[in-house]
């Protein structure tokens, strides 16, 4: 009978071999779609979020030794990266930003460049980057604080912004017999385009919390903003972050 085969089959160490390995197979087929889906997605509700990120691209001209003309420069092109971190309003539990740490800052250009990375000046008063030798970083740690404070280096503990300058130093030396120089036109006039200018700026970003958590993303942009050549100052928003994924490192 029917009835007598199937109990003698499901009786068989076969069977269960096939119906174990079946199961196994189902359970990693679920556990793959559910990694790729976050490797993906990354964190759908992370306590904070980075929400913009402002880009304002200048130039500028040092004064250099003069030798046969009344003006000399070396030419110079910087970019200010703004972060901002917000709060999840979504999320239901209360965390602290302990730090955030800005690192792995990778930078490709097309024409080998003197490219240099500065993190806020800590004494100039009327601005927020200079470009000095003890500015210079690898890296930077903005810790959490009360309140946030670029200068110092410190970010308010339940989000703020923190910031950065990539800068082209040293594009090339501009002299002029000119009475006045409009140092918004010094790449203009020195023969410098965009297309030279053109790089791509890589980092991590970590959000370290003061519960242990730890998060991390790759931000990925491309410098500098257009019409910094032309007009000498231009600036950009970037509020579309669909495609920065955060993941958590330590829970």
């Amino acid at each position: 009978m029917i009835k007598d085969k199937i109990k003698n089959l499901t009786n068989k160490k076969s069977f269960h071999l096939c119906m174990i390995i079946i199961i196994i197979a189902v359970i990693l087929f679920v556990v793959g779609i559910i990694i790729l889906q976050y490797n993906v997605e990354g964190e759908k509700n992370m306590p904070f979020k980075l929400s913009k990120i402002s880009i304002i691209s200048t130039q500028e001209g040092l004064d250099s030794e003069v030798v046969d003309t009344k003006w000399a420069f070396q030419v110079y092109q910087s970019n200010d990266i703004y972060l901002y971190i917000s709060k999840n309003e979504n999320y239901d539990k209360t965390e602290i930003i302990k730090s955030i740490n800005i690192d792995n800052i990778k930078v490709e250009t097309k024409e080998q460049k003197n490219v240099n990375i500065y993190k806020p000046d800590s004494q100039e008063e009327k601005v927020i980057f200079k470009n000095k030798e003890e500015n210079k970083v690898q890296n930077l740690e903005y810790l959490g604080d009360l309140e946030s404070n670029l200068k110092q280096l410190k970010i308010s503990n339940q989000g703020g912004v923190i910031a950065f300058r990539v800068s082209n130093d040293n594009l090339t030396k501009y002299t002029t017999n000119d009475d006045e120089v409009n140092h918004s036109e010094l790449l203009k006039k020195a023969g410098i385009t965009e297309e030279t200018l053109k790089e791509k700026i890589s980092f991590d970003l970590k959000i370290n919390l003061e519960s242990g958590k730890e998060y991390k993303t790759t931000v990925t942009i491309d410098l500098p903003v257009e019409g910094v050549v032309e007009n000498g100052t231009a600036s950009k928003e970037i509020t579309d972050l669909e495609d920065i994924v955060f993941k958590r490192e330590q829970n």
